[in-house]
């Protein structure tokens, strides 16, 4: 074969969406840092998904062409790409497709030049690109495919199985371009996705069928779901599904004991377990806490995550239009007066919500490095603040380019990304807000602040790994810094007082440590490590908050 049509294309691409959704949790694994919540198969699966449920949705009008489908593919990745290995993917892609959305079929050369101009519009994307990333795995697929071509190759199948088998060869040279990597002992896991994509679309390619059902838009939704209570009545706001596959034991009293907790944090409790699978259902104000919990068990899969007082809100809205219908006019909407300046803020964990929202926060994204926003979740949270300017805190720096997208997608209001990437750096930037002068200076004074305050969080390891020539034991506690590891240790409290340690003494040393302590802690137990800074640095302010963040025991700021 010499050539593909946009039928052929589409297969290919559903293929490698499905491939990729196959292989999220082994890709989430290959993270560096052994963290409880590596989330870069799930950014990329989640983009990708994005945009696989717009291609069956013009599948299934069997009108299909290649300007179609290419506009679908760019603009579903584009507003589902979540983090910076899902934003990379959407910029691949939309190069990609911008090259050949106006060819009948695609030849090899064609194939080449998309290659090219993907891997030119990624690397755009990107301010400081580096080496032994999934933009190596890319470029190295162009720069083969531009080989091939110009060898006179002109058998697609030949053609695709010469570009993966390059593929696999670049990634497999990642950890020698990046220390870091090698160190751990895993190849890049956003190079690792996107040769699963390749192989996906090949197996298309070559004919395997593909199961097109989660591709169909979701779930239907659950009696808990649809039989909506009146919304004074919704105690808990979001219904919460998913199943975890064990990969440790989980008896009777792990049964009653997360059960318990689920009890703790809501209600409409379900769960069912077997020897290999736990199903949940619940109904929670933070779907954070359960999901934290239920990863100490194993990966999980099938979640589904509803707003039942907007579902609410949406049903009512639903059927006073239906009402409205028999009225003969229409009031006009009374337009709304923007107020000069509006904040959004990325957030997990009801205290450090409740933090932001104080400082002066219109619209709290919920997430963080649990779950990546994706770009369209931030442009709906600009959409739903009434301001000429809007800045975005992201507070993490795996969500910055998903919000860089957004401003660019955001039509009657200014967007600033401040680049926050740490939960500290974004209460930092809003303390340092003027309102008093204008968008440029408060831009500028927002940003510098931001080198002001250093950050550690706490968290546990889910592997064995050595980093920074420490060596991690599964189940050990971690203090991770803005530039690396800073503490290891069977004990919390001991890994937690090291890192406070390092906090303050490096660089300048601080005086203000600010720590706010997660939903797995008792305000007991974090008293005690304001104890210990109060006895070890006598001239340092210490100040204890409620975070309520899951995944992480401790964030910490140092001023």
């Amino acid at each position: 074969m010499n050539s593909i049509d946009a039928k052929l294309l589409s297969k290919m691409f559903l293929g490698g969406a499905k491939c990729l959704e196959a292989k999220k949790e082994w890709i989430n694994e290959l993270n560096v840092f052994p963290v409880p919540d590596g989330d870069t198969g799930t950014n990329m699966t989640m983009t990708i998904m994005s945009a696989a449920k717009e291609v069956t949705a013009l599948e299934n009008t069997n009108d299909i062409n290649m300007e179609s489908l290419c506009k679908a593919i760019s603009s579903g990745s584009l507003r589902g790409a979540r983090g910076n290995s899902g934003v990379i993917l959407s910029q691949l892609l939309r190069g990609l497709t911008k090259s050949v959305k106006t060819l009948e079929v695609i030849t090899v050369n064609d194939f080449a030049d998309a290659f090219e101009k993907a891997v030119e519009t990624a690397y755009k994307a990107v301010m400081k690109p580096k080496e032994g990333t999934i933009l190596t795995v890319a470029k190295g697929a162009s720069d083969k495919a531009r080989e091939l071509a110009n060898n006179g190759e002109t058998d697609i199948e030949t053609f695709i199985k010469e570009v993966i088998a390059y593929s696999e060869e670049v990634l497999a040279k990642t950890p020698d371009m990046l220390p870091v990597l090698k160190q751990a002992g895993v190849v890049d896991s956003g190079g690792q996705g996107l040769v699963e994509v390749f192989h996906g679309a090949y197996d298309a390619f070559l004919g395997k069928e593909i199961d097109l059902s989660s591709f169909s838009g979701g779930q239907a939704a659950t009696p808990a779901t649809s039989e909506m209570k009146v919304e004074e009545e919704i105690k808990f706001g979001y219904c919460t599904e998913f199943i975890i596959m064990l990969d440790k034991v989980f008896n009777v009293k792990h049964e009653m004991d997360f059960k318990a907790f689920l009890e703790s944090i809501g209600d409409s409790i379900v769960l069912v377990a077997d020897d290999e699978i736990v199903k949940v259902h619940v109904h929670t104000n933070d779907p954070g806490l359960a999901i934290q919990r239920a990863l100490k068990y194993g990966a999980l899969s099938n979640m589904k995550i509803d707003n039942m007082r907007l579902e609410h809100q949406e049903k009512l809205f639903k059927e006073a239009q239906k009402a409205n219908e028999v009225k003969e006019e229409v009031k006009p909407e009374v337009p709304v007066e923007l107020k000069d300046y509006g904040f959004i803020s990325v957030s997990a964990g009801d205290g450090l919500s409740g933090i932001f929202k104080e400082l002066g926060v219109d619209e709290i994204i919920e997430g963080g490095q649990t779950m990546n926003p994706s770009t369209e979740d931030m442009v709906n949270a600009c959409n739903n603040v009434n301001a000429k300017t809007i800045f975005i805190l992201p507070n993490n720096k795996n969500i910055i380019m998903a919000a860089n997208q957004a401003q660019y997608l955001v039509e009657d209001k200014e967007v600033v990304v401040i680049p926050t990437k740490t939960i500290p750096q974004g209460i930092t930037a809003l303390i340092n807000f003027n309102p008093e002068v204008d968008k440029e200076t408060n831009t500028e004074i927002m940003t510098d602040s931001l080198s002001m305050v250093k950050t550690g969080q706490v968290t546990y390891a889910v592997r064995d790994t050595k980093i920074d020539d420490k060596d991690i034991k599964e189940g050990d506690f971690m203090g991770i810094g803005d530039r690396g590891l800073l503490s290891v240790d069977s004990d919390m409290a001991k890994a937690t007082k090291d890192m406070v340690e390092e906090l303050i003494m490096s660089d300048e040393p601080s005086e203000l440590v600010t720590i706010y302590y997660g939903s797995d802690v008792s305000e007991e137990t974090a008293s005690e490590i304001v104890d210990f800074v109060n006895e070890k640095f006598p001239s340092v302010e210490a100040d204890l908050q409620y975070g309520g963040q899951p995944i992480y025991y401790y964030i910490i700021s140092a001023e």
